[in-house]
């Protein structure tokens, strides 16, 4: 078990970096993180889009025996596919036509370390061969190279995406799942959190109001209830973006509505996230890739118009899909979705509910 000492220690790590929260949820993934920062496996972080993956990643580290070496973050989703093991492993000089120079790679920086690989959904076939190779000894061979390197770092991944999904599509691979996948952390989207979403925006409030010079506005009655009735799709990223305009805008003292423009109007966010989702589909990483991510997409989209029609009522929702109730459920977990956030909603038959995240 954790000491009392630890715990307060850990507190104070997540609140500094902007992970704040008392929520059942909240709670379970400061216990993770802290246990598994004891232990020096992969971890696999899962959560929403603006969920705050990084900054568990970055706990992880902080709360680990390796806290005083490099923290480096990568975003598989913005290596272009021919320069994966550039990116990763570097280059001896003459590697190539423009390796002038020896180039090392994220893995030697992060060198004693961790690595972060975020959205490790983006990567393909060929680079998720590359990463498995690396993963089962931990050795390297940097482009141009004759010997291998043999690299001390612990790897953290994270992905918004259904990895489950993704391998039953044949877009992503089951041995390397079970490589990244030793100990995994769940991150719950800022809706599912309660009030954690009063304490967050208090925090965000504090930070920005001091690094404007501004004594902090606090929240009335008024303006929590918005924080608290509003859906945040952009989850915690959302939430800060927010108040960081209200910090900006408030006048100093008591915040008992929030300033126009603090938050969209109603309707306007989901309109905006269904004109995303069908107007910029991800295409990333080939055919089989670019096929699952749409795949995902439609199904969640589906998901929640049918659960939107019967009111969260999955037996009915299974009748009107025309399958198994037990299988409906299974795709709506796999989905992310709960029957019980369409409960009591109003049916909208044209349009159904937004993609989040």
């Amino acid at each position: 078990m954790l000491s009392e000492g630890a715990a307060v220690a850990d507190n104070s790590l997540f609140s500094d970096l902007g992970i704040v929260g008392r929520s059942p949820s909240f709670l379970r993934i400061q216990t993770s993180v802290a246990r598994y920062a004891e232990c020096d496996v992969p971890v696999l972080i899962h959560g929403e889009t603006g969920t705050g993956k990084e900054l568990v990643a970055r706990a992880l580290h902080y709360l680990s025996g390796r806290r005083d070496r490099p923290f480096v973050p990568v975003n598989c989703g913005a290596l272009p596919d021919s320069l994966v093991e550039n990116e990763l492993f570097g280059h001896r000089r003459g590697a190539y036509t423009d390796a002038r120079a020896e180039q090392r790679g994220m893995v030697a920086l992060a060198e004693g370390g961790s690595l972060l690989l975020d959205e490790v959904d983006a990567l393909d076939r060929r680079a998720q061969v590359t990463l498995l190779r690396f993963l089962q000894d931990r050795q390297y061979r940097p482009l141009g190279a004759e010997a291998l390197v043999q690299a001390d770092v612990r790897i953290v991944a994270a992905s918004n995406a259904d990895l489950k999904g993704l391998v039953e599509a044949g877009a992503f691979r089951q041995d390397l799942l079970f490589r990244l996948d030793v100990a995994a952390v769940e991150v719950p989207p800022l809706r599912e959190r309660g009030d954690d979403v009063l304490l967050l925006a208090e925090h965000f409030l504090d930070r920005y109001a001091r690094q404007y010079q501004r004594r902090p506005p606090t929240l009335g009655p008024a303006a929590r209830l918005l924080l608290l009735g509003h859906d945040w799709p952009g989850n915690v990223r959302e939430l800060e973006n927010a108040m960081h305009r209200a910090a900006i805008l408030a006048d100093q003292g008591r915040l008992d509505e929030l300033p126009p423009g603090v938050l969209p109007e109603p309707g306007q966010t989901a309109a905006t996230e269904a004109g995303a989702a069908v107007e910029d589909p991800d295409y990333r990483g080939g055919l089989k890739r670019a096929k699952a991510r749409c795949l995902q997409q439609f199904e969640r989209r589906y998901l929640e118009w049918l659960l939107c029609q019967t009111r969260g009522n999955v037996s009915a929702a299974a009748r009107t899909a025309g399958t198994e109730r037990r299988h409906l459920g299974r795709m709506i977990k796999r989905a992310g979705l709960s029957a019980e956030m369409f409960r009591g909603a109003e049916a909208d038959a044209s349009s159904g509910r937004a993609l989040r995240g």
